[in-house]
């Protein structure tokens, strides 16, 4: 014992490390503390580097104008600009209706020009079934437009005529009915939502079209077919079809609509009726009243 106490002398220090030194060294090994020396603290002296340089109101409007003329600048790089808008398949007025509606003076930047809101405006154009917008090579702004079709006029209760297409969607309206005289007439409450039906009684009664005005609704039940003279067919609330087509064959065979003919009136299957017009009814009471007078005499 005394020679190994001797051989350690007095410069001889002990290998095992110390109790603090054990633990940092424990420590350090800990992969969140590890992490954090090496990304958090990193982190946490820029973010408070930044915040004491951003507390001046100087600089942080400076770097805020930097940003902003750097972003300008990118975006009205001569790529990004557009300079044209062409618009396809739109009539005249449905296109300026659209050009009027772009948010922005053209040439504008691409990035300025919003084309899902773009796109949602046209569409609430009520000519307009559907539309695409996308900007094409060059800065062009393209604009595909589809149409709706006009197939049908209605006069409103206060007597303004609108075009409707096949489903009944408003089109525009028509300042003078001779400017669609193709185009059939449907009048009566609730008529416009119920315009495929009228369209199916109006493509049956297609044999009578020179004479044909168009339909009344009736009650929201039933439809009244106008023609000319005066004259109407007035059809069941079912079966309005079949109906129309047995007065069709009729006046083909003995020219019924040819006559002095006010109403023929198909409500009932069972009893249809027909009714004469007023010069008619006159003319048949002075018959009678003469051969009154001759029987009587």
């Amino acid at each position: 014992m005394r020679a190994l106490k001797g051989e350690r002398g007095e410069g001889w220090q002990d290998p095992a490390p110390s109790r603090l030194a054990y633990r940092l060294n424990r420590l350090w090994l800990t992969p969140l503390v590890r992490r954090f020396t090496r990304v958090g603290l990193p982190a946490l002296a820029l973010a408070l580097s930044v915040g004491l340089y951003l507390k001046d109101d100087g600089r942080r409007g400076d770097l805020v104008s930097g940003i902003a003329d750097i972003k300008r600048e990118l975006q009205e790089r001569p790529e990004f600009m557009v300079t044209l808008m062409r618009i396809d398949g739109a009539s005249e007025p449905v296109a300026e209706g659209i050009r009027s509606m772009l948010p922005v003076a053209l040439p504008a930047s691409s990035f300025r020009i919003d084309l899902e809101t773009f796109r949602a405006a046209i569409a609430q154009i009520d000519a307009v079934a559907a539309v695409d917008l996308r900007i094409r090579p060059g800065g062009v702004l393209q604009v595909d437009v589809t149409e709706r079709q006009p197939a049908i006029l209605w006069r409103t209760a206060s007597g303004r005529l609108e075009m409707l297409d096949a489903r009944g969607h408003r089109v525009a309206t028509l300042t003078a009915r001779e400017a669609r005289p193709d185009l059939a007439v449907i009048a009566g409450e609730g008529a416009e939502d119920r315009v495929p039906e009228a369209l199916t009684l109006l493509a049956a009664a297609r044999p009578l079209a020179p004479r044909l005005r168009g339909l009344v609704l009736m009650g929201e039940r039933r439809w009244d077919l106008v023609l000319d003279r005066d004259q109407r067919i007035l059809l069941p609330e079912t079966g309005a079809i079949a109906a129309l087509n047995r007065v069709i064959e009729l006046d083909r065979a003995e020219d019924l609509l040819a006559r002095d003919v006010a109403v023929v009136d198909l409500r009932n299957d069972y009893r249809p009726t027909i009714r004469l017009s007023a010069a008619a009814m006159a003319t048949l009471r002075g018959e009678v009243l003469d051969e009154t007078k001759v029987s009587g005499q």
